[in-house]
């Protein structure tokens, strides 16, 4: 599965290992029970109980998750670096011996390193769908059962952090896409399956609606063999029933979320998709 989509400012300090200025990161108070994960590829990091206060600027952690952080030398030859050992994020640094706590180790971390997963939340899971104009897909998606959070964006292209208007030029290789983010413990995978087969026309090969183009076909982006398993089974169901589908299984990739004026376009919009309705199939 491919990594999240970074904003220049998280670039900056993940990816050029770059500072967050001190006592501004978003969770350095947090205080809520939880893990911390990588915000490049969603690995666990740290537990909201090996934090505390170290007055640093910083969050500090005096352990990490068995395997998570990677340690290695700073350029500066000095300091200690710390990793993301799942997919090379820069961390922060981790410093020993200073007292303030048992463990004598402080853990370093700049706060738009990690995303902060609440308790309640830990076992959520993503699921990406591309079923024409991603305004309509996410409508429906974002009022189901289970589902926590939605965004819309692009997958399967060949152009790192692609516009909407580069998108429509079709020759990005990029389908509008919506990622879902729902919990198995009210849903499932197979709910979000079936959702997306009954919201719009996955017999139309070069679109959805009016919306012509590459950019618009009807695909489901699998991150597990389980998930292209369950998929392959509803496709063969709807060919079952007499249906030519023309839905695609290919796996996830990297997923660029799209600007912002196009996140929740009708619920900020008050109207309803015009390529989009819910058509009971299952």
């Amino acid at each position: 599965m491919g990594y999240n989509q970074l904003t220049p400012e998280e670039e900056f300090v993940i990816l050029h290992k770059g500072t967050e200025r001190p006592f501004t990161g978003e969770l350095l108070e947090n205080k809520a029970k939880g893990t911390y994960v990588c915000k490049r590829c969603d690995a666990p990091l740290y537990r909201s109980e090996d934090k505390f206060e170290s007055n640093c600027g910083w969050p500090s952690f005096d352990d990490e998750i068995v395997g998570a952080v990677k340690r290695v030398r700073d350029a500066d030859g000095r300091r200690t670096e710390i990793l993301c050992n799942n997919c090379g994020a820069h961390l922060g640094h981790v410093f020993l011996g200073e007292g303030f706590t048992a463990k004598q180790t402080r853990h370093c971390v700049n706060s738009i390193s990690m995303k902060f997963i609440p308790a309640d939340h830990t076992d959520l899971r993503k699921g990406y769908f591309a079923s024409g104009c991603f305004w309509g897909t996410e409508y429906f998606f974002m009022k189901a059962k289970g589902v926590k959070e939605t965004h819309v964006g692009f997958m399967g292209g060949h152009v790192d952090n692609p516009t909407y208007e580069q998108v429509c030029q079709k020759n990005t290789g990029h389908l509008e896409t919506t990622e879902v983010v729902f919990d198995p413990a009210e849903t499932t995978y197979e709910e979000m399956v079936k959702l997306f087969f009954e919201t719009h026309d996955f017999t139309q090969t070069n679109g959805q609606g009016p919306d012509i183009g590459p950019q618009y076909l009807s695909c489901i982006f699998y991150s597990t063999p389980r998930e292209k398993e369950i998929a392959e089974k509803y496709i063969a169901l709807l060919t079952n029933k007499g249906y030519k589908v023309a839905t695609t299984l290919k796996p996830a990739s990297t997923f660029w979320k799209a600007e912002n004026y196009h996140q929740q376009y009708y619920e900020h919009k008050g109207t309803k998709p015009y390529c989009h309705k819910y058509t009971k199939v299952f």
